[in-house]
């Protein structure tokens, strides 16, 4: 299993928890049934994983009642400086849980390893409040998905929302009672929001903080610049909250500076500058990276080629500085370098050199 499939395969395990818990706590209704019904049956692995908390779940109930694994004997131990070994039950909670393994050893190590945690606080990455951001909620489950260069990401959240990632891009989801909270932090993402009335879907990115009003967006980051394309539905979108100006997902100190957008709209948000205006933009063609495409209509070249070098192995150069005003216009796909470069080449006056570091245009 490859270090991303790992990044995947732990997700999923923290919505099997997320999803045991909630049915736990407070037995669902039809709709999030319905929701975790379509969860289970995205991917064996999401049963799997459901399966194997359940299994947890089941064995620490029952060794409740063995004395030496009850919460007190472990911090007894823990306080005489016998902690340390709980550490090494990691690795076998994890071969245990995979591995189909049930009965007095599945329920020993869960247990120890499970109170050793909450008795001697151990940090856990869904417990760590992103610095610069003081709205972020603490203590809820936290997802953390990213993509390579090149490399396209699409995942079905708990809450039956679908997560588009683009190239070389990150974020951070975190769903508490009242909010789902997403952190982009790099790169670009398109949302299909399941609507939740009592539970607002927030995401921040960059400059810019995006409500949720029912909707299908997409969110650009660029160096300082924060692209928000509506697709269907409205978002509400205000400046990002600060540590003197915590956010609440509404801004209600200042009205005046959300903007709601509309389908097929688009905003742009720099850092400072606030208010901005939105403008009317083809969202399909703005989101055509779905579809593994970049679209173009009288774009300089330099544009187009800065556009293909967020997917492309090797860069384009263009190294004659009249051809950076060249307009190309076309629909190419983001993984078809080779097409693209024959285009390039039958364009009169444009000459390409392939090495093997990049592309060079003359």
């Amino acid at each position: 299993m490859t270090f991303n499939e790992d990044q995947v395969r732990a997700a999923i395990a923290e919505q099997a928890a997320e999803w045991f818990v909630a049915n736990e706590e407070e037995a669902l209704d039809a709709r999030h049934s319905a929701a975790l019904s379509a969860w289970l049956k995205t991917s064996p692995v999401h049963i799997e994983e459901f399966l194997g908390v359940s299994a947890i779940a089941r064995d620490l109930r029952e060794a409740r009642a063995d004395p030496e694994y009850s919460l007190d004997a472990i911090l007894a131990r823990a306080r005489a400086g016998e902690s340390a070994p709980g550490r090494a039950l990691w690795p076998r909670v994890i071969e245990a849980v995979r591995g189909g393994t049930s009965g007095p050893w599945l329920t020993v190590a869960v247990t120890t390893a499970a109170c050793l945690v909450l008795s001697l606080g151990w940090f856990l990455p869904w417990n760590v409040k992103p610095a610069g951001h003081p709205s972020v909620s603490t203590g809820t489950t936290a997802l953390h998905f990213e993509t390579r260069h090149g490399e396209q990401l699409s995942r079905r959240l708990a809450d039956n929302s679908i997560l588009h990632l683009n190239t070389d891009s990150a974020v951070t989801i975190r769903y508490g009672k009242n909010e789902r909270l997403v952190m982009l932090t790099s790169g670009q993402a398109d949302f299909e929001v399941a609507h939740e009335p009592d539970r607002a879907f927030r995401v921040i990115a960059g400059s810019a903080e995006i409500v949720d009003l029912g909707t299908k967006f997409d969110v650009r980051l660029e160096h300082d610049l924060t692209v928000v394309t509506v697709i269907e539905g409205r978002v509400a979108v205000a400046p990002a909250p600060t540590a003197e100006e915590p956010g609440t997902g509404s801004n209600p100190g200042h009205p005046q500076r959300i903007v709601q957008l509309g389908a097929n709209q688009q905003i742009s948000v720099t850092e400072g500058e606030w208010p901005v205006t939105p403008v009317a933009v083809d969202a399909e063609r703005s989101t055509a990276w779905l579809r593994r495409e970049i679209v173009f209509d009288h774009e300089p070249l330099e544009l187009v080629a800065a556009e293909y070098n967020r997917y492309s192995a090797k860069p384009i150069e263009i190294a004659t500085p009249a051809l950076r005003k060249l307009p190309i216009s076309g629909v190419f796909a983001t993984d078809d370098t080779e097409a693209f470069i024959a285009f390039l080449r039958s364009l009169k006056g444009v000459r390409v050199e392939v090495t093997e570091t990049q592309i060079r245009v003359w």
